[in-house]
């Protein structure tokens, strides 16, 4: 195990990987962020809970219309040509939206959309370049472990860094100077050499893209159900929190959930694996499913938030063995558009999961509330056992098996062997 963390900073020390992760962190700040941002401010201004939940909600939709679609851009065109453009575009309109305030409401809406809409699709741009940055086999899979634990982090630091502009200047001045950092980030990405020399692979032309392959929807359809796990847990906990010592209790029930998938993470990707990643993936969606379940006996604060970490320690090991999966099924010359409708998928999973566990919670209470995680949990261990034989079969590997021996640009997308180790 100890040469497993090893792998961690061997991965750091590698040429530009350092800067190519946080660089991407740092750009997708604007997006981890909006949600509590544009709320906060949209109360500054005077407005109402609802409106301010309709504003988060269009660009929640906004950004998971436009991820895929930014990503088959930057497969056709190159990351610089997109990524940076979109960035300035989706910060400029967030900074639109922070000058005007809410009126006009068209106008706040607009913004909010475009803003929603552009945010560039640095998180699957990463995920392709890794490959290109790192080249063996065990670091990009252990990279991809790394990628996860570090979206908790993010998810964790950055609504307080929201809370410390706010507290420090306003909820408008947050708005503003998230986004501007943001640019920053994704600036320090695209200039960088791995992704100016970045090409992806030739591809089929095709109007699904990477969703023409059948492994690839199978994925996306269980981490859809993984997304609503997600979505329910964030709304069941209120009124457990309500009953348990109010918003205290709550932050510490979602710290929790965030502590537990960065220490699954971290020990997920301190290990080689071998065998089949989508065989590993049916066991880590089923353990997570089953560590879900013990939330609904809502014990007292200090023992629910030992539950939540319990709750939480499959999630990161899950994505990061979708994003292997992911590789293996996109279509050749498809990797950035088919990370990115993995965001795009999960982010729809988890507002469907909000929406659908409240009139829950309003008939059940906060018990039934959190049955509703382990059910989407099971629904999504379920969607991977009927479809086992599409998605044994990675799309990518006769074609990369007919045309590796020419292609030019293989080490933009390998196809890894079936002993696959992350």
């Amino acid at each position: 195990m100890a040469g497993g963390f090893a792998g961690y900073g061997e991965i750091l020390r590698a040429r530009y990987a350092a800067r190519l992760l946080s660089g991407t962190l740092v750009g997708r700040l604007p997006n981890a962020t909006s949600a509590i941002a544009i709320m906060l401010f949209v109360r500054a201004e005077g407005g109402t809970y609802s409106l301010g939940g309709a504003l988060v909600a269009v660009y929640g939709v906004a950004n998971a219309v436009g991820q895929p679609l930014l990503g088959r851009l930057v497969d056709l065109y190159g990351q610089p040509r997109v990524q940076l453009p979109a960035a300035l575009a989706s910060a400029l309109a967030m900074v639109l939206f922070a000058l005007t305030g809410t009126d006009p409401l068209p106008l706040a809406y607009a913004a909010v959309v475009a803003a929603g809409f552009f945010a560039p699709p640095l998180e699957g741009g990463l995920r392709a370049l890794w490959p290109s940055v790192l080249r063996r086999e065990d670091q990009v899979h252990t990279a991809y472990a790394m990628d996860a634990v570090a979206q908790e982090i993010m998810f964790t630091v950055g609504p307080l860094l929201v809370t410390l502009c706010v507290a420090l200047w306003s909820e408008q001045a947050a708005l503003v100077v998230l986004n501007v950092v943001g640019v920053l980030g994704a600036l320090s990405v695209v200039v960088s050499p791995p992704s100016r020399a970045w090409r992806s692979a030739p591809r089929e032309a095709h109007w699904l893209g990477a969703l023409r392959s059948p492994g690839l929807l199978v994925l996306l359809g269980a981490l859809l159900c993984v997304g609503v796990a997600m979505g329910s847990i964030t709304v069941a906990a209120v009124p457990y929190a309500d009953e348990h010592g109010g918003d205290v209790v709550y932050g510490w029930l979602m710290a929790a959930l965030g502590l537990g998938a960065l220490l699954g993470g971290v020990g997920y990707g301190a290990r080689r694996w071998s065998g089949e990643p989508e065989r590993r993936l049916r066991v880590l969606v089923a353990f997570l499913a089953v560590c879900y379940l013990p939330l609904a006996l809502m014990p007292g604060a200090v023992a629910m938030v030992a539950l939540a970490v319990l709750a939480g320690v499959f999630l990161a090991p899950v994505l990061a063995c979708a994003f292997v999966i992911v590789d293996r099924h996109a279509p050749r010359g498809t990797v950035t558009e088919a990370f990115s409708w993995l965001v795009t998928m999960f982010t729809v999973g988890a507002s469907l999961g909000t929406g659908l566990t409240g009139p829950v919670v309003e008939e059940g209470g906060a018990s039934w509330g959190f049955v509703v995680p382990g059910a989407a949990g099971a629904v999504s261990l379920l969607v991977l056992l009927v479809t086992g034989r599409v998605l044994a079969a990675p799309v990518g590997s006769a074609v990369v098996a007919a045309s590796s021996e020419n292609d030019p640009n293989r080490a933009a997308e390998p196809r890894f062997s079936s002993g696959d180790r992350a």
